[in-house]
């Protein structure tokens, strides 16, 4: 199990990634209590499967034990979009949406960069950004 100190490493590269999509994108924090967490919402007004949403879950980040959770909405909302996802990241996938990070290396973090900018293209065709 990675060091406490090597998931806030873990954790700290994740957001560099995720920050750039803010704007448009709205970053929050302080949602899971007691945890290190960081997420990306669209804070547009949608309709989402016959719903109408005033926001939407793009991407989060959590520090859990023994691992950092990556929540990755357009793996789940564009589920028959997932074979443009690295195989090395579909292997971290556990649920529906969230890939269990224990070790980050350069190659892991082109994959996620690749997995951002196509699931923001994503939503972005679908008019959520």
């Amino acid at each position: 199990m990675p060091e406490p100190a090597g998931l806030d490493a873990i954790f700290d590269r994740l957001e560099t990634s995720l920050r750039r999509y803010v704007p448009p994108l709205v970053a929050r924090t302080g949602g899971v209590k007691g945890k290190r967490d960081y997420q990306l919402w669209s804070e547009k007004a949608v309709e989402v499967a016959g719903r109408k949403r005033d926001e939407v879950y793009f991407a989060g980040l959590i520090v859990q034990k023994g691992y950092v959770g990556f929540y990755f909405m357009p793996v789940y909302t564009h589920a028959e979009q997932s074979a443009v996802f690295a195989p090395e990241l579909l292997a971290l996938l556990k649920g529906k949406s969230c890939f269990h990070v224990k070790r980050l290396d350069e190659a892991l973090v082109g994959h996620v960069d690749a997995a951002l900018a196509t699931g923001f293209g994503l939503y972005r065709e679908r008019g959520w950004v």
